[in-house]
């Protein structure tokens, strides 16, 4: 049987939509065979997540969404087709959760449970409604908010207080208040530059005395060896002084005074002769009258020699002295 050409361009037009819808739900990820594992999910807010957007497992794609739609008029529910894209083992008591990106689509994740039981194709599975970032962040921001807006009105309070304080004399005093900490400050910039300059001059002086002190060392390390003999001798000189007999001539000492306190002793006492010669006038007169005989003697042997050596002539029979001539030894 010939075909018209009519029937041939309608036959490959009717073939041209069908390759064409089957592509397209083909690369939205749906096939319109509904083949495969397939997991009902329900959400009260889908978060904007699309057809063929991905199905993750800790960061592996299991599946995609495969339909979207609602489960009543009020979309009170909203009713997402899950598409596995093969046959996994997920436990019955795992949870499906819708999570936002700021850079991308939204995406859901499966969280695993522990049951022994596992979805078969068909089954419904316990889904989470995590709250959306923005609405978590407007949540956030919105007592921020409330307690700012309470801050401004505190703030325009306190402003309105302060311009009705500031009346034209306040203003004036707080002008010449600024201006005497004007003054102030320049004040306080002239000292310091004066404190500066003194710390300039002091610092002249402190590396003198640095240079000083660096002169000193130099010296010393100059002269180590002569320290260091010094040093040794002193060392030495110590320990003889540490070694003799302190003791010894402690004792020798003090045996020496007590003896000189016994001689003292017996000098003051009138037993010793000695004692009795300073203690005895008489005796004192005695030495004294006969050292000034022997004075007088002498001094009439000066002036009367020939009374007592005549070998020629007649002696000398003038009367004796009486009395010693004026000595000038004796007066000094």
């Amino acid at each position: 049987m010939k075909l018209s050409n009519e029937m041939k361009v309608g036959l490959l037009t009717a073939m041209a939509l069908t390759c064409l819808i089957l592509g397209f739900n083909f690369l939205k990820g749906k096939n319109v065979f509904k083949t495969g594992n397939y997991l009902i999910a329900k959400y009260s807010n889908t978060k904007g997540i699309l057809v063929s957007n991905g199905v993750f497992v800790d960061g592996f794609k299991v599946g995609s969404i495969y339909e979207i739609e609602s489960a009543d008029p009020n979309l009170k529910e909203i009713v997402v087709t899950i598409k596995l894209n093969g046959n996994y083992n997920i436990p019955k008591n795992s949870i499906a959760s819708i999570e936002e990106s700021m850079l991308s689509s939204p995406t859901m994740h499966i969280i695993m449970g522990n049951d022994t039981h596992y979805f078969q194709s068909g089954d419904t599975i316990t889904t989470s409604d995590n709250p959306s970032l923005l609405s978590s962040l407007g949540s956030k921001i919105a007592p921020v908010g409330d307690q700012l807006k309470a801050t401004l009105v505190s703030l325009d309070k306190v402003l309105n207080n302060a311009n009705s304080l500031l009346d034209t004399d306040s203003k004036n005093n707080l002008k010449q208040s600024i201006a005497n900490l004007t003054t102030i400050t320049t004040s306080l910039t002239a000292s310091s530059e004066a404190i500066q300059a003194m710390l300039n001059a002091q610092s002249g002086a402190i590396i003198q005395t640095m240079s000083n002190v660096n002169s000193f060392t130099k010296n010393l390390a100059n002269n180590n060896e002569k320290v260091t003999r010094s040093m040794a001798n002193l060392e030495k000189t110590t320990e003889n002084f540490a070694n003799a007999d302190i003791d010894g001539m402690i004792n020798s000492l003090k045996k020496t005074t007590n003896s000189l306190n016994e001689i003292l002793e017996k000098v003051n006492s009138k037993d010793g002769s000695i004692g009795m010669m300073m203690n005895d006038k008489t005796l004192y007169n005695n030495l004294n009258n006969t050292i000034r005989s022997a004075n007088i003697l002498m001094d009439d042997l000066k002036v009367h020699p020939k009374r007592y050596i005549h070998i020629f002539g007649k002696a000398d029979k003038t009367p004796p002295l009486t009395a010693p001539l004026n000595d000038t030894t004796s007066s000094k």
